[in-house]
């Protein structure tokens, strides 16, 4: 199992939830409001005439689980879906292995699990 996590506008969180069930099939995700900045360094607002500067920008983390085979269907999906058209603060897609994935409900592991 692979843990797959994103960084996304929060504009574009259902298009990217939506692209990667499309694309893989696969429905499980966990959502996270979050905060922060990359190369962009925040933006610079002018409100009533008075400039402020936002350093943290609103963005939403997202994370899924998915079986090894699917990792780089997921990826794609995600690195297509988040990208808006502006010059930066898409955000990025890394991955992680992730070991002994277990359901609390019936203690089995993500693999015995029967899909429907």
């Amino acid at each position: 199992m692979i843990k797959v996590e994103t960084v996304v506008i929060r504009e574009r969180v259902e298009t990217v939830i939506d692209a990667v069930e499309h694309a893989t099939g696969h429905v499980g995700v966990t959502v996270i409001e979050a905060i922060g900045h990359g190369r962009q360094r925040g933006v610079t607002h002018e409100y009533r005439g008075r400039i402020f500067e936002s350093r943290f920008l609103p963005k939403a983390l997202l994370v899924f689980v998915v079986d090894d085979d699917k990792v780089d269907g997921v990826v794609a999906a995600i690195a297509a879906a988040a990208r808006s058209g502006n010059e930066s603060g898409d955000g990025i897609v890394w991955t992680t292995p992730a070991g002994n994935v277990t359901h609390h409900r019936t203690a089995l592991r993500l693999e015995e699990v029967e899909v429907p």
